[in-house]
């Protein structure tokens, strides 16, 4: 079979073009040539034929740098793309570096930014690493082919990055490099006005020279990077501007609520004292307003109004709040001090809100203080009440027989009906603290349809005797309750139950000599009435209750003689008379010794194991004398 005949130019050129078209290798090129040589193509026809694929070399060259470039283009373009849609810097840093991987075609890439808390870089991205040491890699300023490029803010490329002598070798990031395995290594910085922000990477496991198209496309993802940078930097700036303002915003508009809030209450608070309101209505419309229960009490920790139940410890938390200056917390109930400068005049007591927040906090202690005012001017009107009623009393207990009826008539006026039975106690303390103890008994009655006054040497109250208990009971319960008020033991002395003017005098006389006599005895800062005093009582008092007295004293005997027909109380008369000898008792009742051991005996268990003691005997003496006296 005959040989083909020698190539000409012209299909060598077709050739060659099929190979353009096709994208063929670039050795595939060189093969057109070799196979004309082969086929004996003459020398003019090799010379064109070389001629042409030179330039057919050419043109591929120049598609593939435009297929590249394009390449490259269409990266760029997703990667602003993704700058675009994306509000998430983790993602698009992350983008970038893969893209950075792909188009420079290197086993890995990677992002480090600073650190300005530490000083130094860290690694932020990473797309391709497998080794955690070289993920968690630091680096300072100057260190590693990083540190270089961060610090002169220009582009570095090493083929082989351990045997490179331009870098600042440390253990630290040479033994990061070691373990991912790392040969080329690539780095662009990520400029921001002039400034390094983060530094770009891609690296091969093998050596390897980087073109200046691949650092040119390295730097462009890098700008872009440092826009994404920028951008989330300028967005969470703008967020956190954002949320200040709305926080801002919040605060603004609820303490612009809590001011309206308090103008409300204020105005309503304002209202009750102008009209005249009470310490209950303040406890009601503070209840409505906090949305709790409300309690109001006064210094000794009685209740004046509202519904909060009182607790122990009251007086201590009352203190408490005084010292801080505002309400103070107790379990679920808030507590604040009622005062008149540094008087303290009570409590008020809130239940029911435990969380209670400034603005209604604040509230509570405006409450307190719309309190004090208006126990002020009770106290005031009732002090100044307190002074007229004083006038009358000092009438009543000077001239009671001068006008009866005009005294009677100016008891009604003031609201106190001398017509009926009235209690009088007579209150004394020492000269110094007999003001004191007028504010107190003021206290003391206020809330009752009574009076009190300074007269003489003590302080007197006429208490009605309706609902009252005893005399002597009256004047314990008032020792004590004064004595609270007042800080200092206070003796009282009450007088019988009296009706009229001239009934109430000589009931203060009785009283007067009752608070004597416990100070005789030693009894200063107690109360008690003529009838608590034995004895005494009987020689003190106005009525002269032999009778009662005898009774008080005699009684078991008494009855036991009456129920068994025996001579008790004649064995006892007869017994005082003899000198306490039992033998002379014994010749004057004509019975044997054993017989007056044996009443005596029942006498003390009768009357106590202390009937022969000095004050008992002599009490009983008197009794038995009375007894005698009045024939029974």
């Amino acid at each position: 079979m005959d040989d083909p005949p020698p190539p000409t130019g012209t299909a060598a050129l077709r050739r060659l073009l099929d190979l353009l078209a096709s994208g063929a290798a670039t050795e595939d090129f060189g093969e057109v040539l070799a196979e004309a040589r082969r086929r004996g193509a003459p020398a003019e026809v090799l010379a064109e034929i070389d001629d042409a694929t030179w330039l057919a070399l050419r043109v591929h060259r120049t598609l593939r740098q435009h297929r590249r470039r394009e390449a490259e283009l269409t990266a760029l373009f997703d990667t602003a793309g993704d700058l675009a849609a994306s509000r998430d810097l983790d993602s698009v840093l992350q983008a970038i570096v893969r893209r950075a991987r792909m188009l420079l075609g290197t086993d890995t890439a990677y992002l480090t930014l600073p650190d300005p808390a530490a000083g130094d870089t860290y690694m932020r991205v990473t797309d391709g690493s497998v080794s955690a040491l070289f993920q968690n890699l630091r680096l300072s300023l100057g260190d590693g082919l990083g540190g270089l490029v961060a610090q002169t803010a220009r582009p570095y490329a090493t083929p082989d990055y351990r045997r490179d002598e331009r870098f600042h070798h440390t253990g630290t990031i040479d033994a990061g490099v070691l373990d991912e395995g790392l040969v080329a290594i690539i780095g662009v910085p990520l400029l921001l006005g002039g400034q390094v922000i983060g530094v770009l990477f891609a690296a091969d496991r093998s050596p390897r020279a980087f073109s200046p198209d691949e650092v040119a496309l390295l730097c462009t993802l890098a700008a872009h990077a440092a826009i994404a940078l920028d951008t989330a930097k300028s967005l969470a700036e703008t967020r956190a501007a954002l949320a200040e303002l709305n926080a801002a915003n919040a605060v603004i508009q609820a303490h612009s609520e809590a001011v309206q809030r308090a103008e409300r209450a204020h105005d309503r608070l304002t209202d009750l004292v102008l009209r005249g309101a009470e310490v209950p209505d303040v406890a009601a419309d503070v209840a409505t307003l906090l949305g709790g229960d409300v309690g109001v009490y006064d210094a000794e920790g009685l209740v004046l109004a509202g519904r909060a139940p009182g607790f122990d410890g009251l007086s201590e938390l009352a203190a408490a709040s005084r010292a801080e200056g505002r309400a103070v917390r107790h379990g679920d109930a808030w507590i604040c001090a009622v005062l008149a400068g540094q008087e303290p005049l009570g409590a008020i007591v809130l239940l029911g809100r435990p969380g209670l927040d400034d603005a209604d906090r604040r509230l509570f202690e405006r409450a307190g203080v719309v309190t004090a005012l208006l126990l002020l001017l009770r106290r005031s009107v009732a002090e100044a009440e307190n002074r007229v009623r004083g006038e009358l009393v000092a009438d009543l207990l000077t001239a009671p027989g001068r006008d009866p009826a005009g005294l009677i008539a100016r008891g009604r006026r003031l609201g106190v009906d001398l017509g009926r039975p009235h209690l009088v106690l007579v209150a004394a303390v020492p000269p110094a603290e007999r003001a004191r103890l007028a504010g107190a008994a003021a206290r003391y009655l206020f809330g009752a349809r009574g009076l009190s006054a300074e007269h003489g040497e003590a302080v007197v109250l006429l208490l009605p005797a309706e609902g009252s208990p005893g005399a002597g009971q009256a004047a314990a319960r008032a020792a004590e309750r004064l004595a609270r008020l007042t800080g200092t033991p206070v003796t009282v002395g009450a007088g019988r139950a009296a009706t009229g003017p001239a009934e109430l005098a000589a009931a203060y006389g009785e009283g007067l000599r009752c608070v004597r006599a416990l100070r005789v005895l030693g009894r200063e800062g107690d109360g008690a009435s003529a009838a608590d005093l034995g004895f005494l009582g009987v020689l003190l008092g106005d009525g002269h209750d032999v009778a009662a007295f005898v009774r008080a004293a005699l009684g078991p005997l008494l009855d036991y003689d009456a129920r068994r027909g025996t001579e008790l109380v004649r064995t006892l008369r007869t017994y005082f008379d003899c000198g306490g000898s039992l033998t002379r008792a014994k010749d004057e009742l004509h019975v044997h010794v054993n017989t007056v051991v044996q009443r005596l005996d029942r006498v003390e268990a009768l009357l106590g194991p202390d009937w022969n003691q000095p004050e008992r005997s002599l009490e009983l003496q008197l009794a038995l004398r009375l007894q005698l006296l009045a024939g029974e």
